[in-house]
């Protein structure tokens, strides 16, 4: 595809890619970098852009990559990883958005409800929460990639479980 054309049509979708980045961020300023970072990358990756490609979906798909990259990465920033033997802590983000006291009891009746599990499921459900990716859960207990999603599979249900009965509008 041609420079000129491959630019004036990314110039033709950034009022769109703009409503969209804004759709994604809720924050205007979030979604102006949102589409700067957009623009440059398809710009940096016009020559892997093949003709009967839809252009605008690849442009948008673009769009949606970066902002679920840029959020994972603010998670994990955000995340502290407990090293303790027991994994007492729920490896939550330093700020857990609890300002109350009745937001403090939530968290301690999950963090009560995960201590119930057995290590083999506590661990790989406490590191997913942390922002590990299945992969790296494998990678770093030696398990098969399907074992751990299974594990916290269950441990997503036996968490359900045990705070069925929790009252969420306290």
């Amino acid at each position: 595809m041609a420079t000129s054309n491959f630019s004036d049509r990314l110039l033709a979708l950034q009022d769109n890619l703009k409503s969209f980045a804004y759709t994604l961020t809720a924050n205007r300023d979030d979604a102006e970098d949102l589409l700067q970072d957009t623009t440059l990358k398809a710009l940096d990756n016009q020559d892997k852009y093949y003709e009967n490609v839809n252009f605008k979906g690849w442009v948008f798909t673009i769009m949606r990559n970066i902002f679920i990259n840029n959020y994972r990465r603010i998670v994990r920033n955000q995340t502290m990883v407990d090293q303790t033997e027991d994994l007492y802590h729920l490896n939550l983000p330093q700020d857990s958005g609890f300002d109350t006291p009745d937001g403090s009891y939530t968290v301690n009746e999950i963090l009560a409800a995960i201590n119930k599990f057995s290590p083999e499921y506590k661990i790989p459900f406490s590191m997913h929460v942390a922002g590990y990716k299945y992969q790296e859960i494998a990678d770093k207990m030696g398990l098969p990639l399907g074992t751990v999603k299974s594990r916290i599979f269950f441990a997503r249900q036996r968490l359900q479980e045990y705070l069925k009965d929790y009252d969420l509008n306290k």
